[in-house]
């Protein structure tokens, strides 16, 4: 049985931008952060990548026995770095999420897992949320909460993840529980990195948009930035979700444009979904801190900060680590699991009430 009071897990997240696997260490109560721990990494090659990739959009019945090998195999080789670790938070890979249609479906086993590193692994987290009418995502929220207490918040502040998706997260740490009513609301925003570094790897063969450099150079096209607002998305009340896909429809926007305003006008898009998200805010924030990919793009950053009444910030500038915050979620979520407490609530996927979401495997012959 998994002992009382504070225990270090290790969480792990590949994410939609499928450049690799996140992996690190927490120790906490489920309830209270006491300290972050080691991280690692582990990068897809690009064979790998283009495996997962052909893989995204399915869902369970059609073959995927080749992805799941890929991300069974970055995991284990990573996980298995790390020692001290009480217990597993094992997102898995999503390939496909649709919650108000086919549900939500993440590859990865793991009772395999459990079995190779010889720990309990807590996984399949979205499944419960999206049964009871949730969307299943995005549910670092509840960690969100667990970090803003962990800063020493005082008033609401925003967590923004820029990730292939861009999700939302507002949060009021005057309250005392992620799940009290106002404590929290959660969003994807729309797309971030994926159309962008899709349109790079098809134009000039390289996964991602180093420093922002090809969108410096060129112009934000308004016609195309009007369209992608008019989706039907953005009238949308949150919380709501999407998946890595949904907008693929937006890179037919800027076929006829040059590689630069292409870029320039996708990074425009992406900028402009988080403004329409902040919209939503119950209470203006004191800040924005910025995790992910996306807040390495200087040319986002400044779009961000220009249109912003906040300051917006990655999180470093609050002393987290922006690459591996999710992977730290995870390892927070589970804890939670394996103690019973909520993942998730009508704040942050719209699920009916408060629920604990994920499976428990634990290794042959542990208590």
């Amino acid at each position: 049985m998994l002992k009382a009071g504070r225990i270090w897990a290790l969480g792990a997240m590949s994410g939609t931008s499928l450049d690799g696997v996140d992996a690190a260490m927490v120790e906490t109560d489920g309830e209270e952060i006491f300290a972050f721990g080691a991280s690692d990494y582990r990068g897809y090659s690009e064979g790998e990548q283009a495996v997962l990739a052909g893989a995204l959009g399915k869902w369970p019945g059609e073959d995927v026995a080749e992805a799941e090998a890929v991300v069974q195999m970055a995991h284990a080789e990573l996980l298995s770095r790390f020692e001290g670790a009480q217990l597993v938070g094992f997102h898995g890979q999503t390939l496909a999420h649709e919650p108000r249609g086919r549900g939500t479906y993440q590859i990865g086993d793991g009772a395999a897992l459990a079995e190779a590193l010889g720990v309990p692994v807590v996984w399949d987290f979205r499944s419960a949320d999206v049964e009871l009418g949730g969307e299943g995502a995005p549910l670092a929220p509840f960690f969100h909460f667990a970090c803003a207490k962990w800063i020493g918040a005082e008033r609401p502040l925003c967590f923004l993840n820029l990730g292939g998706v861009g999700n939302l997260t507002w949060v009021d740490p005057r309250k005392d529980r992620p799940e009290a009513e106002g404590a929290l609301l959660a969003f994807d925003t729309g797309p971030a990195n994926a159309p962008i570094n899709d349109v790079m790897m098809r134009r000039r063969g390289l996964p991602y948009d180093k420093d922002g450099a090809l969108a410096r150079r060129g112009h934000v096209e308004d016609g195309a930035l009007e369209l992608f607002l008019d989706d039907a998305y953005f009238s949308r009340m949150p919380p709501k979700s999407l998946d890595r896909n949904e907008f693929s429809d937006m890179i037919g926007l800027v076929n006829e444009l040059s590689d630069a305003d292409a870029v320039a006008t996708l990074t425009g898009m992406s900028a402009a979904a988080v403004l329409r998200g902040m919209e939503h805010c119950p209470e203006p924030p004191e800040r924005l801190l910025v995790t992910g990919g996306g807040r390495h793009n200087p040319v986002l950053m400044e779009m961000l900060r220009v249109a912003l009444d906040c300051p917006v910030e990655p999180v470093e500038a609050a002393g987290l680590d922006g690459d591996m915050l999710e992977a730290q979620a995870f390892a927070y979520l589970a804890v939670r699991v394996a103690r019973g407490r909520p993942t998730s609530g009508p704040g942050t996927t719209g699920v009916r009430a408060a629920v604990c979401g994920g499976t428990i495997s634990r290794p042959e012959g542990a208590d």
